[in-house]
């Protein structure tokens, strides 16, 4: 059986695509380049289905919720504060899977960021 390989890409709709980019390559540090093209570090990936009355994306007229890994969550969500952008105050753990934060960007998408849980073997 073909199988796929991994994320090819995660595309948003926007009111203001460029100023869009500008946030989360100046907020979370995405470096794409102009076609879009960002070689992420290596490591695991989530694949999860949510019942479709979730309040877990924010809003419920949200679909997906896209979510990056993080290595130091709390350096992070104090880099988002420090711009100005809107994090939430809550943060949450999962034994043996990691740390969680949520921030929202310009356009009222919900991101969540993971600080993966350390491997016993790291």
């Amino acid at each position: 059986m073909e199988r796929v390989l991994g994320i090819g890409g995660y595309f948003l709709r926007a009111d203001d695509p460029a100023a869009l980019t500008a946030w989360y390559r100046d907020c979370l540090g995405l470096d794409a380049d102009d076609n879009g093209l960002w070689q992420q570090e290596p490591g695991p990936t989530v694949f999860a289905t949510f019942d479709s009355g979730t309040d877990y994306f924010g809003s419920r007229s949200q679909g997906t919720m896209l979510n990056f890994r993080v290595r130091d969550l709390d350096a992070m969500l104090d880099q988002l504060r420090a711009k100005g952008a809107a994090v939430a105050e809550e943060t949450q753990n999962m034994d043996g899977v990691g740390r969680f934060g949520w921030v929202t960007d310009p356009e009222g998408n919900r991101i969540e960021l993971w600080q993966p849980a350390q491997s016993p073997n790291a």
